[in-house]
């Protein structure tokens, strides 16, 4: 007999257990080695999951919109049609669903523990001749009863997805294929071309109902553990008045070219952060971790509930048009909950901005593994005394820098900040060099 449990993956290495979206798959159905049998929500994305075995799919555990640790069996695979039934008797005797264990026993076979299919591992993945299919272009095809073996896909490395459907279906041929191009490098010095969202389901909004209790979603869990691990990190918190009055007339001229707010303040903090890189470290047990690179995080509030912070990478050495639409990107596909890993947990400084709100100044707490995140509230305008003596108005924003007290100390938090205003104030035109 060989029938084989499939595992709750780690998805992030902040991920405790996971949600079922949907199962692409249903029982009986055939299953090839490396395809999608099921959608995850993690505490970060949705992700497609594939199985290490081919066999049919036996049994579900655990169905979609219910949730389960990592390392918990949440289906069985079994090899041939023959033991489906083998299968489901096993479920139901030994109670998988009910007690998770963190070194899962399988029959007569290892266990089968399902890996995400990210976008920079399809190559690896691949197999040819192997029809990879995205969970929504095959649900979309069912739905539109067309032959997915008769479509090529635009995805990277041929994978069909929902416009491919779309497409043949709405205009009655095929679409164009695109070119299999292999994974590039990350460049230190270039953005990378991020994957096309692809759309989700609508997100599930629970009413608030007064005297309900109502669980956290998975994103506001990881929240929560993300919040309690930097109670043991002291920090300390400076504060910065810096007059925008330069950079609000940058942006109004550049606006229209796409340039983002974001990405301006983005690129002023990373191009300080050049001259102060302890502010871009972290604190590690062997000693203070120096970052080649400069990555920005933001913060991004979720529609349903929870934070996630998309990360602009080398923000110091990309443009800001590129970076603009790089962020766009990102937003769209945070909301949609379709960003890949290294697109979330490859921040080192992060920036949280409340001044959309009308917020005049908050403290921000800091983020595990990082050494400073900056808060920054909205720009007003105010009475100032102006260097001739007389008054004048001017906007002017307040800025408050949460840093790690281990690694990084009150001069060196104000000194960046003084470089910072000083970049904004003075020479706001260098963001677009």
């Amino acid at each position: 007999m060989s029938i084989h449990e499939v595992f709750m993956p780690a998805l992030s290495s902040t991920m405790t257990e996971g949600k079922i979206v949907s199962w692409v798959k249903s029982p009986g159905d055939k299953v090839e080695k490396g395809e999608t049998v099921v959608v995850v929500e993690s505490d970060k994305a949705d992700m497609d999951v594939e199985t290490f075995y081919e066999g049919f799919l036996a049994h579900i555990i655990v169905e979609a919109g219910e949730t389960a640790p990592v390392g918990s069996a949440i289906a069985f695979i079994a090899e041939t049609e023959a033991e489906i039934e083998q299968a489901k008797s096993l479920a139901n005797s030994s109670g998988v669903a009910a007690t998770p264990t963190s070194s899962p026993q399988t029959v007569a076979a290892t266990a089968a523990v399902a890996t995400p299919a990210l976008t920079s591992q399809n190559g690896s993945n691949h197999k040819e001749g192997r029809l990879v299919v995205s969970p929504r272009a095959r649900k979309l095809a069912k739905e539109l009863k067309v032959d997915l073996t008769t479509l090529q896909g635009s995805g990277p490395y041929g994978r069909i997805v929902a416009e491919d459907v779309e497409a043949l279906s709405n205009k009655g041929k095929q679409p164009a294929t695109a070119p299999v191009v292999p994974p590039v490098p990350v460049s230190t010095s270039a953005p990378v071309a991020p994957p096309a969202p692809r759309t989700p389901a609508p997100a599930t909004v629970v009413a608030a109902v007064p005297g309900q209790i109502v669980p956290l979603t998975t994103f506001q869990n990881a929240v929560v553990r993300n919040m309690v691990a930097t109670i043991s990190v002291p920090v300390f918190r400076v504060g910065y008045t810096i007059t925008t009055d330069g950079l609000d007339k940058l942006y109004k001229q550049i606006k229209s070219k796409g340039v983002t707010m974001t990405a301006l303040l983005a690129k002023a903090v990373a191009l300080t952060l050049q001259k102060h890189p302890l502010l871009n470290a972290s604190y590690s047990d062997q000693g203070i971790v120096y970052h080649s690179d400069i990555n920005i995080s933001v913060a991004v509030a979720m529609d349903d509930g929870g934070l996630i912070t998309p990360v602009l990478q080398n923000a110091d050495a990309v443009d800001i048009y590129s970076l603009s639409r790089t962020w766009k990107s990102l937003v769209e596909r945070a909301r949609a909950k379709q960003l890949q890993p290294q697109e979330y947990n490859s921040g080192t400084f992060t920036l949280s901005n409340l001044g959309m709100f009308g917020v005049d100044k908050f403290d921000a707490i800091l983020p595990p593994g990082q050494g400073s995140i900056l808060a920054i509230g909205a720009s007003r305008p105010q009475v100032v005394a102006t260097p001739d003596g007389l008054f004048g108005v001017r906007q002017q924003m307040q800025v408050n820098i949460t840093s790690d007290h281990r690694i990084i100390y009150g001069a060196h938090a104000a000194a960046f900040l003084q470089d910072l205003a000083k970049l904004i104030e003075t020479n706001p035109q260098s963001l677009t060099m």
